[in-house]
């Protein structure tokens, strides 16, 4: 959140329905951080390692920037949900998906769908925060949500998208096909 001149006025949001979404984002981003830690580790040793490496890093930064989003929003997120997120993020490290960490089996196809599910809920959150009021003026001085870095994460949810959905592209044969 900033004050300036582009961007949501917080004034015209309905924190009773977007803080709780917020927070179940926030569980995802916790889970995903996870997921895609194991990701890494079951791709290890191949030219998609450093892809997974990075998409990590990246959800870690989106997940700090999405509760630094809801703190400037006066709320903290609920100490229920984040034990479940904590929980929930130790299953992910087991991988459940693909727990021998193997790249030519079915639980690696099932673990980068669930990668992709998860990316396509963070486009959708940001999609949403961006359509709260695309008409919307605030006025000098108003703290707002900062509409540019919600249009860079966006873009930034589409191009993890885009880079899973090339790892499941190219490593499909190695999966479905007889050598």
């Amino acid at each position: 959140m900033t004050r300036a001149a582009v961007g949501i006025p917080v004034h015209q949001l309905d924190l009773e329905t977007l803080l709780p979404y917020l927070d179940l984002h926030l569980v995802g981003a916790t889970n995903g951080v996870r997921l895609f830690s194991a990701a890494r580790v079951s791709w290890a040793g191949t030219p998609y390692e450093e892809d997974f490496a990075r998409l990590r890093d990246e959800i870690r930064e989106e997940r700090a920037f999405l509760k630094r989003l809801i703190r400037a929003l006066g709320h903290r997120p609920g100490v229920v949900k984040m034990t479940l997120a904590r929980a929930m993020s130790v299953v992910a490290d087991l991988d459940p998906l693909n727990p021998q960490r193997r790249r030519a089996t079915t639980g690696a196809q099932l673990e980068l769908e669930a990668l992709q599910s998860l990316l396509r809920g963070k486009e959708s959150l940001w999609s949403t925060l961006l359509a709260l009021s695309p008409s919307a003026d605030a006025a000098p001085g108003d703290p707002v949500l900062n509409r540019p870095a919600l249009e860079r994460l966006l873009v930034a949810s589409k191009r993890q998208q885009d880079t899973v959905a090339r790892v499941m592209t190219e490593t499909a044969a190695a999966r479905f096909l007889r050598t």
